[in-house]
């Protein structure tokens, strides 16, 4: 008997990617040794060529992005032991609409001490550099960190090129802080705009790098930076419960990935489709980037974010629901044009049927009130 079940359509994150035959064959046949001692022939390899990648001198393997993203603060503001809560803690310089704001900063302050100064960003995910500089001239001494997010993923998932990170960071240097890189996606950036990871990378001091998204490994982020950087931060990697012993199984597949870099042109020409198919559609509003990678925000007149996941959700379609109305539709190399059409279809008929127009304004994005306790990694 034929199936007439609604197609199985995972959109809400390139996360959900499944390693394929290759990378479990690579993880089986791993050559592995102790991370915790730092005789892991496949965790240092993978290590040496995302610093390699990344035009950087050292890579830290970590479970997580979030990971990184938490001990790229404490290894900032010194030695392990003097990043203790009080007046000496980092402040950290974020841009409102970003994972470290609204997803991670939670932990980042229970963890760090630190204080997050939030600041607005410019439509393409620039934060505001007039707001960063107020708040870099009332330091009081205070070890500082600036935040980018490239690329910003509430700004529809737009790249941002090496001009906008460097003037970012040619301001926090003149303020004696460190820039810090969310680069969990910089793969995807370098490939929407054509250019090495290095290149965008290169005006950070620290850079946070994922294998587990677009790329398709089953876990992992890296943290990078200068050999005296990465040495504080794999202590502190220690202490937080991070370090992995046999993690040549984790690291072998990632090494795989690393090879499908340039694969993710496919993935941002699917999402184009994808946007180009919504955009169409009466009722939808697509939000549009300057440099689109793999996202598609979308959203549908009359329907909270919410009530349009669950609605595109029992058409068999999963997406992620947003601040501003917008759901997500993320694109990873498990989706194909079968699945845009299929997904097409389906938020037309839940634009049709939704129970009334509602006002809509294009700057309507945002982010605060996004919840702030989830560790998911989105």
């Amino acid at each position: 008997m034929a199936r007439t079940d609604p197609p199985r359509l995972d959109f809400r994150s390139d996360t959900r990617t499944l390693p394929d035959a290759r990378m479990r064959a690579a993880t089986a046949a791993a050559d592995v040794g102790d991370d915790v001692y730092g005789d892991d022939p496949t965790v240092a390899l993978l290590e040496a060529r995302v610093a390699e990648l990344l035009g950087t001198g050292a890579a830290l393997l970590t479970p997580t992005s979030t990971m990184a993203n938490l001990l790229a603060p404490l290894a900032a503001a010194g030695a392990p032991g003097s990043h203790a809560p009080g007046p000496h803690a980092p402040r950290l310089v974020v841009g409102a609409d970003t994972h470290m704001a609204f997803l991670e900063a939670d932990g980042l302050r229970r963890f760090t001490g630190a204080e997050l100064l939030t600041v607005p960003q410019r439509p393409g995910g620039l934060p505001d550099l007039a707001a960063v500089e107020a708040l870099l001239a009332t330091g009081g001494g205070r070890p500082t960190v600036v935040c980018l997010e490239n690329t910003s993923m509430l700004h529809s998932g737009n790249a941002l090129d090496a001009g906008a990170t460097r003037t970012l960071a040619d301001l926090a240097h003149r303020h004696g802080a460190h820039v810090h890189l969310d680069g969990a996606r910089l793969a995807n950036a370098a490939v929407a705009l054509g250019v090495r990871p290095a290149e965008l990378a290169e005006p950070a001091d620290s850079v946070t790098f994922s294998v587990s998204k677009g790329l398709g490994a089953p876990v992992g982020g890296l943290l990078c930076g200068t050999p005296e950087y990465i040495a504080r931060a794999r202590e502190l990697r220690a202490a937080l419960g991070g370090a992995m012993h046999q993690a040549g199984v984790v690291a072998a597949p990632a090494l795989v990935a690393l090879e499908r870099l340039p694969e993710l042109a496919a993935d941002h020409a699917t999402a184009a489709a994808l946007a180009a198919g919504l955009a169409g559609l009466p009722g939808v509003e697509v939000m549009r980037a300057p440099h689109p990678t793999n996202m598609v925000m979308a959203r549908a007149a009359g329907l909270t974010a919410e009530e349009c996941a669950a609605r595109l959700a029992a058409l068999g379609v999963r997406v992620l629901p947003l601040p501003g109305g917008f759901v997500r539709f993320a694109v990873h190399r498990a989706h194909d044009m079968i699945g845009v059409r299929a997904a097409v279809r389906a938020l037309a008929a839940v634009a049709a049927g939704a129970p009334g127009a509602r006002t809509t304004t294009e700057g309507d994005l945002p982010g605060r009130e996004f919840s702030t306790t989830s560790t998911e990694e989105a």
